[in-house]
């Protein structure tokens, strides 16, 4: 009887070790898992899931955006969840998270996130001066190089005169202005011959 109660008694007290180590387990693994903070933060919302907080004290949790109030503080109790969404932005957003566990301050959470600006958002870039279109050079003209235009011929030849020019017209008639000079001298020489040829004639007369 004696070794049988030893025995029991051993088994008991390693079942009791047993149970206590589970226990203790058990409770460091919910100490672990209790006051879960998880929040996501993309160019179009912030979510923000906490769970495992005391379900009896009032926890409060805060969510603001470059300073401004995106979630004024709301009081939750055991879990709080909820999306928010984020206004169209240019440029990056600075988004802060800020929970207070009313059980235990050190659960509490102060953390920052970046909000990035989505693609459609973003400004389109300004062209360098290499991707500059340059102006657009006129189309050159469809007239041969070796025939004057219009326009350089009409500038290059004086216009012709409307008054007659007399030695014009005299050359064109095979005439000149000395002409009715030699006519006269010539006159004159016919004349003077004549009257010679007279003379001589009157002189072989008179003779015989």
């Amino acid at each position: 009887m004696t070794t049988i109660n030893r025995s029991w008694r051993r088994a008991g007290a390693l079942a009791a070790v047993a149970t206590v180590s589970a226990l203790g387990v058990g409770l460091a693994a919910g100490t672990a898992q209790a006051h879960t903070p998880v929040w996501q933060v993309s160019c179009t919302e912030v979510s923000v899931d906490l769970t495992a907080y005391s379900p009896k004290e009032d926890n409060t949790v805060t969510v603001t955006v470059d300073g401004k109030d995106l979630l004024p503080t709301e009081t939750f109790k055991g879990s709080f969840h909820k999306k928010l969404q984020l206004a169209p932005h240019e440029k990056e957003l600075t988004v802060r998270l800020v929970v207070k566990a009313g059980d235990d301050d050190k659960f509490s959470r102060d953390e920052t996130k970046t909000a990035p600006v989505c693609d459609e958002n973003k400004p389109s870039p300004s062209p360098t001066p290499s991707e500059t279109p340059s102006p657009s050079t006129p189309a050159p003209s469809e007239t041969p190089s070796d025939t004057p235009s219009t326009a350089t011929s009409s500038a290059e030849v004086p216009p012709a005169s409307t008054k007659p020019s007399p030695a014009g017209d005299l050359a064109e008639t095979g005439s000149s202005s000395s002409t009715p000079l030699i006519a006269g001298a010539a006159a004159v020489v016919i004349v003077a011959g004549g009257g010679i040829m007279w003379a001589a004639r009157k002189r072989r007369s008179a003779q015989h």
